[in-house]
């Protein structure tokens, strides 16, 4: 293994396939496929929980792709071909997604969120020939004239379901390492669709390449809870679990408590998560410790500490047992690793995970770099620290300031082709030597550990000529309860000067404050004091030039993303009431 051995790489195995299985660098995605199959062909690969397991083995997996790829064929569909797929997680869409790989067309995963004309748009945007899409939908787009030759449910009840289709036994002009695996739309509600092409190596060795900081068994189980086709669960869950001969649970909801019975009756050992989600679990955990009073409290956090001080120094882990009986209650005994990705984590949610000694890491990347290029190795996490430069990637700080902030800028086999049909934008996302300009701000330390501060359009300039990242200072308020939702923006004070003062957006949590008594001055007296508590609290915390002077109360929670992030040009208007 790599702490025994450094030469160590998890993609060795690949040389006992080359020119046999693969010709190219890295496999395409088809062929990685093929090749775990014949390494684990009768492991568990597709399952779910409907309430009774249903599974599918890698073999079996493999001869009903076949069988679609077949059917895509007998359909017209030819190599470069764009066929779309959307749908909530489950199976079918992973089937329907390497079907159309293995006929080598080229596969547009679309948000199934996006409103039927949102997604008809991506649909003409990407000359989609073939739409798989979930039986609600179904009717829509089967009614609907345009450029689609077939509609295809994912789900029974509706003709033609996916597990049935086959066609004649044909030679199927497979794509190649360079030619494109995907095109993913990074937005698709406002203005020109933009899509990212990436091509078969991007994806592939991303998904090796990941794993030289982060070993992968194949007796792993991974839980696919978030949104399949985002770039981060579509690589980070599918692809890597695919490469390695790990089963992939399809979880239903983001629900808590369906949450922890998944985790629980799966035995999920790989969960891969967005920080509200982590939050949410840790806030539970904490919050029944808690309910056993002050004594048990104090002794329980003491022995956090010392347990994360152990496994940090010692590189041993006494938290699983110290604590079996916590992460037993939670559901999370069986968890061997938890990745946070999808935005930044508060490193006290990441310390206090590792001292309950759940190997809890985090990473960084982006759809246009497919998307992994910083992973945090276990044996050796930064809890600040957004995780370590992938191997083969070239990544460098463009113009840093005083504090060696600057852009990030990337090169290596994972960065995208470019944008569909945009020559344009696709010349301007680059440097004029070649690297991919990510718009995130950020510094290396001396072992190439990368730390985030913020994207570069939301930086704030204040009076005082001051760069502030508002991920920095929300970031500190990722612990309390009280609090939905936060976004830190600038306001200007001073149009001459071009300067900003600092303003928070607060959506308060309703589960919260429902449990506020009644009492003189109201409710929401009593949530606007709390609130401006809180701010003051962590305004103690913060330098001078980062402290908030603005605070505007939402009456609604502002618009996310599938990967819950906020959309920062989606702010209501609505205020309920401010203070500064």
């Amino acid at each position: 293994m790599r702490e025994k051995n450094p030469a160590y790489t998890p993609w060795a195995f690949l040389d006992e396939f080359r020119g046999k299985a693969f010709s190219g660098l890295w496999p395409t995605l088809p062929e990685m496929m093929r090749i775990t199959v014949s390494r684990y062909g009768e492991r568990s690969c597709f399952t779910i929980y409907e309430p009774d397991r249903i599974s599918l083995t890698y073999r079996e997996s493999l001869r009903i792709i076949n069988a679609l790829a077949r059917w895509l064929y007998s359909q017209g569909i030819r190599k470069g071909d764009t066929v779309a797929v959307s749908g909530k997680n489950a199976p079918e869409w992973t089937v329907a997604y390497l079907g159309i790989l293995f006929a080598g067309a080229i596969v547009v995963p679309i948000d199934y969120q996006l409103k039927n004309e949102e997604i008809d748009l991506l649909l003409r945007t990407s000359r989609a020939k073939i739409l798989f899409v979930d039986e609600e939908k179904y009717p829509f787009f089967k009614s609907k004239p345009g450029s689609l030759t077939n509609i295809v449910s994912l789900k029974k009840g509706v003709h033609p379901y996916i597990y049935e289709l086959d066609g004649p036994e044909v030679e199927i002009q497979e794509a190649q390492e360079m030619d494109i695996a995907a095109i993913l739309f990074t937005s698709g509600t406002t203005g020109i669709p933009k899509g990212v092409m990436l091509t078969h190596q991007n994806m592939v060795a991303d998904c090796y390449l990941a794993q030289g900081n982060l070993i992968i068994l194949h007796t792993d189980v991974f839980y696919a809870l978030l949104p399949i086709h985002h770039s981060y669960t579509m690589l980070a869950v599918l692809i890597v679990a695919l490469s390695t001969g790990a089963e992939v649970v399809f979880g239903k909801r983001m629900v808590t408590k369906t949450i922890l019975k998944d985790l629980k009756e799966a035995k999920i050992t790989m969960f891969l998560g967005v920080p509200l989600l982590f939050n949410k679990l840790l806030a539970g955990i904490m919050r029944g410790i808690k309910a056993k009073g002050p004594v048990v409290y104090g002794l329980v956090s003491l022995l956090m500490g010392l347990s994360g001080l152990i496994k940090k120094v010692f590189k041993v882990n006494p938290g699983k047992k110290l604590f079996g009986s916590v992460l037993r209650q939670a559901s999370l005994s069986t968890l061997r690793i938890c990745i946070c990705g999808g935005g930044p984590l508060a490193p006290a949610v990441f310390r206090k995970y590792n001292q309950l000694g759940l190997d809890f890491i985090q990473g960084y990347g982006l759809t246009e770099t497919a998307p992994i290029i910083n992973l945090n190795p276990v044996e050796h996490y930064k809890e600040t620290s957004v995780g370590k430069v992938l191997p083969q990637m070239d990544m460098k700080i463009l113009n840093p300031d005083e504090r060696g902030i600057g852009e990030i800028v990337v090169k290596g086999p994972m960065v995208m082709k470019g944008y569909y049909e945009m020559p344009e934008e696709t010349a301007a996302a680059f440097t004029p030597d070649g690297y991919l300009k990510t718009g995130d701000l950020g510094y290396l330390d001396s072992e190439q550990y990368l730390y985030l501060t913020g994207r570069a359009k939301n930086m704030i300039v204040t009076e005082g000529g001051k760069n502030v990242y508002p991920e920095e200072i929300e970031n500190e308020f990722q612990l309390f309860e009280e609090i939905e939702q936060i976004l830190v923006r600038g306001f200007v004070l001073n149009k001459k000067m071009k300067s900003e003062g600092i303003e928070a957006l607060v959506y308060p949590s309703p589960d919260f404050f429902k449990t506020l008594p009644d009492a003189a001055g109201g409710l929401m007296d009593q949530i606007s004091g709390r609130i401006n508590q809180i701010i003051a609290e962590v305004n103690q915390r913060l330098l001078p030039y980062q402290r908030i002077k603005k605070i505007t109360i939402l009456d609604a929670p502002m618009e996310m993303t599938t990967t819950k992030k906020i959309k920062r040009n989606h702010i209501p208007c609505g205020p309920l009431r401010g203070a500064t």
